[in-house]
């Protein structure tokens, strides 16, 4: 991994929290397989940009504060809390754990554990 791993995660979290689709797209493998919480696996670039982009349209904003960063060989893991601000203005403030399992500078599996049970009431 040629790119720090502290500054790629907070290029990466930049990009979700400005909900830039595209932005995030950029930090994935063709063949990325993204799971986030309990919803079923995303496989591939379009497959993800779908899911991602449906989420991004489903909520008004997101902010994520990293707290930690750890990363060995090719896994980085990043902890922290996400704010989710709903169409409605009201919040959800969750902890969350991201696994990213890199290849070439580029991430191939992407796991977000994260309890987003209460967004959607």
């Amino acid at each position: 991994m040629t790119l720090k791993p502290t500054l790629m995660t907070q290029q990466l979290f930049n990009s979700i929290d400005e909900k830039d689709t595209k932005a995030f797209l950029g930090f994935l493998t063709n063949d990325v397989k993204f799971r986030f919480g309990n919803a079923p696996v995303a496989e591939g670039y379009t497959a993800v940009g779908e899911a991602v982009g449906g989420f991004f349209s489903s909520i008004k904003s997101i902010q994520h504060e990293l707290t930690d960063t750890w990363y060995r060989e090719e896994v980085i893991i990043c902890h922290g809390n996400v704010t989710y601000t709903r169409h409605d203005s009201t919040i959800l403030r969750v902890p969350f754990a991201n696994i990213l399992t890199m290849e070439n500078n580029l991430i191939k599996d992407y796991l977000i554990f994260v309890d987003i049970s209460g967004l959607y009431y």
